[in-house]
């Protein structure tokens, strides 16, 4: 039995015993069917009072009238929708690691083929991995009612630029699976960076998704929702890393600027300027071409409910907004290099001028040796 099946059977088994105790004589004390006007010690009825005239129509039951008036507390459709309003068993975890610059996906791909997932798009940046669960643990995964239950698999995405997405882990397994990228994996970082998210499945719900805090309620998880999943948060982890990247740069430049402000002058060398100029080159070139900000996804221009999960996590993650400041910052660090370098040229055309004024120097007393030697000599 499924997990849904069995919510169904224990909403029907709730329904069933609260249709029995209808026909209670207790029914007043029953906190589901009892009516908010009804006492808390229900009084005796006198069924004598309300005797009614012959009639050719058979009289009604007297517990008939008692049921069509308590009958109204009772929904059967608001039992089920408290049942999976306060189930927690829908939460699917999510999370975000950067740690690493560069991953082979190729051989990550090769080593692990019986794991992989087919794309279903022409972007070949990424690769979403299924596992049954770690080694160590006993795999319940069939197929059937239980092996179409999303959280019955974990899953991995792996991005090219250094992302992984790990949706349905437990804390106890994320290092098994991160040595795994680890392994086809090039420029680890010293500080691996990380971040949280959660899914919600609510086949009750109205709409495609909702949003909330730090969580999205989704009506069916599939293997599209996964894929633009983790695509945002794949992008905004590794928008972090360039970020702190350029705010150490950031901040260097902004040493040197103090240190002008109290000397008059500042000490580099030509070589470290040139690694400044590159690294702040490559940080932006990463971002717009391996991270792809601005690339187009082709499963929400497909589908509407893909391209309205995508808007909504990248408005929930700033995307656009964190990278204007990355390259507000990037052209702040521009402006300073472009002023050191024309300090530096400036430095070496001083330098210049200085050697041929002294090699001008140099022939004028060699000229005027020459001279004075040969009115010595005639």
């Amino acid at each position: 039995m499924g997990r849904w099946g069995w919510r169904v059977y224990v909403a029907v088994s709730r329904i069933a015993s609260a249709s029995k105790s209808i026909n209670n004589p207790n029914l007043s004390r029953h906190p589901l069917i009892r009516s908010q006007n009804s006492p808390l010690i229900s009084r005796p009825r006198n069924y004598f009072s309300s005797f009614r005239h012959f009639s050719a129509l058979p009289a009604s039951p007297p517990y008939v009238e008692e049921f069509d008036s308590r009958n109204n507390d009772f929904d059967a459709n608001k039992i089920l929708e408290e049942l999976f309003e306060d189930d927690e068993a829908g939460n699917i975890s999510v999370r975000a690691f950067f740690l690493c610059t560069s991953v082979d996906l190729k051989s990550m791909q090769a080593e692990n083929s019986k794991h992989v997932i087919p794309p279903t798009s022409r972007s070949s940046n990424s690769i979403i991995l299924r596992f049954c669960g770690p080694p160590w643990e006993t795999c319940f995964c069939q197929r059937g009612a239980a092996g179409n239950d999303m959280r019955c698999y974990r899953y991995m995405v792996v991005y090219q630029y250094g992302s992984t997405i790990l949706f349905n882990v437990e804390d106890h397994e994320v290092d098994f699976y991160l040595q795994t990228v680890r392994q086809h994996a090039s420029g680890l970082l010293t500080e691996m960076r990380k971040d949280d998210y959660a899914i919600k499945e609510k086949p009750l719900l109205v709409e495609d998704m909702q949003g909330g805090l730090n969580h999205i309620v989704l009506k069916n998880l599939d293997m599209d929702s996964i894929r633009i999943i983790g695509s945002v948060l794949g992008q905004s982890i590794a928008l972090d890393y360039f970020v702190s990247q350029v705010d150490g740069m950031v901040e260097e430049f902004a040493q040197i600027n103090r240190a002008m402000q109290k000397t008059g002058t500042f000490t580099m060398d030509r070589k470290k300027l040139f690694q400044l100029v590159g690294k702040a080159n490559s940080n932006l070139a990463d971002v717009i071409l391996k991270v792809g900000i601005f690339d187009r996804s082709e499963i929400a221009w497909r589908d509407a409910k893909y391209a309205q999960i995508l808007d909504y996590l990248r408005e929930e993650y700033e995307v656009a907004q964190r990278f204007g400041n990355l390259d507000f910052k990037l052209k702040f660090v521009e402006h300073n290099i472009h002023f050191l370098q024309e300090v530096l040229q400036n430095r070496k055309s001083d330098l210049l001028e200085w050697c041929i004024i002294i090699l001008l120097a140099i022939e004028n007393i060699i000229s005027i040796c020459e001279i004075v030697r040969d009115s010595i000599g005639s």
